[in-house]
């Protein structure tokens, strides 16, 4: 199994893949250029917390990605972008013939695995600390899991939540799922806020797997989750035979 580490600009992934080799680095310095020149052209696209109409003609396939999954989350297309990333990152990995690869970009998720793996909740919650963690049984379709957190990392959220995490099929689809519910996991008490927030996902059942949302001394879950365990292992990661 071979670990890497790819930073460019904003983006800062870690991978876990099967290949020995492979130019996931160039492929997402593509990735990036295209979305820089969208942006560059469509100035709103990196502003708007809102959904945006797709224009017309022919664009890159993060764009697309990044309108289409937005227009599900009812969210602004940036809100989708460290999954859309992820997402295509591992597209590319299984195009070159991986059937255990993980890629990490800032919290979101995608992996395909032919055998077990844990994968890490960190909340930060007082309660459960961050020893916690998905046990994913070994699959041969992608699989995306993304947090959104009022209290750790930059990503802006409205709500009050430690942590809201979304499993689906679509890791750019999550990653705007992620943020949308974890905007409405706010209210009086952290009761209020995990219930909320369960409400706001009944909007969008057809779209994700499960749903997974720490909040204080309150857990919620909704649709179907792979089975958690406690992990002595820190690190969002690890495999196991």
């Amino acid at each position: 199994m071979n670990f890497s580490q790819i930073n460019l600009d904003e983006t800062h992934i870690r991978l876990t893949t099967d290949l020995a080799l492979h130019d996931l680095k160039r492929h997402i310095f593509s990735i990036r250029r295209d979305l820089k020149n969208h942006i560059l052209k469509n100035n709103d696209f990196a502003v708007s917390l809102e959904p945006l109409k797709m224009p017309e003609g022919d664009l890159p396939d993060i764009v697309c990605r990044m309108y289409e999954s937005s227009s599900i989350a009812d969210v602004g297309p940036m809100a989708c972008v460290a999954g859309t990333i992820s997402e295509m990152a591992l597209d590319y990995l299984v195009e070159n013939g991986s059937g255990y690869s993980i890629v990490e970009n800032g919290g979101d998720i995608s992996l395909v695995n032919n055998r077990k793996v844990l994968c890490g909740i960190y909340s930060n919650n007082e309660i459960l600390g961050n020893d916690i963690a998905f046990e994913i049984k070994k699959r041969d379709r992608p699989l995306g899991i993304c947090t959104s957190s009022a209290k750790i990392g930059h990503s802006i959220s409205f709500g009050q939540s430690d942590s809201v995490t979304v499993i689906g099929k679509s890791s750019s689809v999550c990653d705007g799922l992620a943020t949308r519910i974890a905007n409405d996991v706010s209210g009086m008490s952290s009761e209020d806020r995990v219930s909320n927030g369960l409400e706001c996902c009944e909007e969008f059942r057809e779209f994700f797997d499960g749903v997974l949302i720490i909040c204080g001394d309150n857990v919620g879950t909704i649709g179907k989750l792979p089975k958690i365990v406690e992990t002595d292992e820190f690190d969002i990661f690890s495999h196991s035979d």
